[in-house]
């Protein structure tokens, strides 16, 4: 008896709706985790560049030069750094085109500036819809696998004179796996979703507070000459 009931043996004896269902549920969770643990390190990177280009920006090394060593490593470069030489590109842009409103210079600025932050949310927010939806569907998916099970086990019964709960058992056992895999599937995912997505407000929130104390250096010298990188 304990041998049949097993959880080998019951996805083993399990229908074969049953046994695409936790399959596909298996399948989903190592996505999940792939998924989370990537997410995991990726923010823990994102924080520490961000940090590091703001200790760098705060220290009062002059603006061009934090421009030209953004150029040089774009591709390593902190988001909060990327969205720094947006503004500092569009600022540039306008003062060799003889733009000397200091209203338009800080306009122009905030508008890339705002574009750059939202492209950045958008990468840094990537495959979290995916937990999200792992989280929400994933119970439901278990619980139509456990459904068909356990109908599939009721009409196995029909065929026999004496019903017992040994006979009973292992039908509705195998049918409630179904069950138990969506919930692994699921709960992982909603926890780490509320993680991150905690995590994304804050990083949103400390790049939305750059914007706007980088926008109050611009507006200072936006009456300076064009060459200049002071503050």
């Amino acid at each position: 008896m304990n041998q049949d009931m097993s959880i080998l043996s019951l996805v083993l004896n399990a229908s074969l709706v049953v046994q695409l269902v936790m399959a596909g549920l298996l399948i989903t969770s190592l996505a999940s985790w792939t998924v989370i643990f990537s997410k995991l390190f990726g923010l823990r990177q994102v924080r520490a560049r961000n940090e590091e280009f703001e200790r760098e920006f705060w220290a009062g090394k002059n603006l061009n030069d934090l421009y030209d060593d953004a150029g040089k490593h774009a591709d390593q470069s902190a988001p909060m750094e990327r969205l720094f030489a947006s503004g500092m590109r569009e600022f540039m842009k306008l003062r060799e085109r003889r733009v000397t409103n200091s209203g338009a210079l800080l306009d122009g600025a905030r508008r890339a500036m705002r574009a750059s932050f939202q492209r950045e949310l958008d990468t840094i927010e990537s495959n979290l819809s995916f937990l999200a939806s792992v989280g929400s569907v994933s119970p439901y998916v278990g619980l139509f696998g456990t459904v068909w099970g356990i109908m599939h086990a009721f009409i196995g019964l029909a065929n026999l004179t004496q019903v017992s709960l040994a006979t009973v058992a292992p039908g509705i056992a195998e049918a409630l796996v179904a069950t138990a895999i969506g919930l692994f599937a699921a709960i992982p995912a909603v926890i780490a979703y509320n993680r991150f997505a905690r995590d994304i407000d804050r990083i949103a929130m400390q790049m939305e507070s750059f914007t706007e104390e980088f926008s109050n250096i611009l507006q200072r010298n936006a009456s300076q000459a064009p060459a200049a990188g002071a503050r």
